[in-house]
């Protein structure tokens, strides 16, 4: 509730809604800024859904790693070659109720080179895929609809990635979609 009026007092609205399921992967873009984070956090409590989300392991020092964690986040080790797909989907099929956030561009930096990990721990947890987007030329945090994946990795990229076409980064020059096939 409060969530929800602070969204609305700073201009924002959610479009679409979350459909009642107990496990789903999100995917949010653009990732340009903190602020992402902050918005995304007020919608997803404003509907009263808990988030986990992975962030760099790098800000999982005392005492912000203790205040992440109770925030839902999950330390990743990105110079190393962990098997963080295998990981995240086994902590998936262990839970009861999960909702993963992840920005597929995998950091506020430009890059044309979105992550797939993603998609790959969606096809080995069983769980579906929603597309979510920030818009801060029109103050709106989208929900989209279920995401159906085909197994053609990168036709889905080519998909997903043109549901962000016309979406307004908070610095739109950090926000590339990179090449659609």
């Amino acid at each position: 509730m409060v969530s929800g009026t602070i969204l609305k007092l700073m201009g924002w609205k959610i479009e679409g809604s979350f459909p009642n399921i107990d496990k789903a992967i999100v995917i949010v873009a653009p990732h340009t800024s903190m602020m992402d984070f902050v918005l995304g956090r007020l919608c997803f409590n404003s509907l009263g859904i808990y988030v986990n989300f992975l962030i760099k392991q790098e800000l999982f020092f005392f005492p912000l790693g203790f205040i992440l964690r109770g925030l839902g986040a999950l330390p990743v080790a990105r110079d190393q070659k962990n098997n963080m797909v295998e990981k995240v989907s086994q902590l998936f099929r262990s839970k009861k109720r999960m909702f993963l956030v992840i920005t597929p561009e995998g950091t506020r930096k430009k890059t044309t080179n979105w992550k797939r990990g993603f998609y790959l721990i969606a096809q080995r947890a069983k769980v579906p895929i929603y597309l979510g987007a920030v818009d801060y030329k029109k103050k709106v945090m989208i929900i989209g609809s279920e995401f159906q994946i085909t197994g053609d990795a990168n036709t889905d990229m080519n998909s997903i990635k043109k549901f962000y076409i016309g979406v307004t980064a908070k610095h739109p020059e950090n926000f590339s979609i990179g090449k659609i096939d």
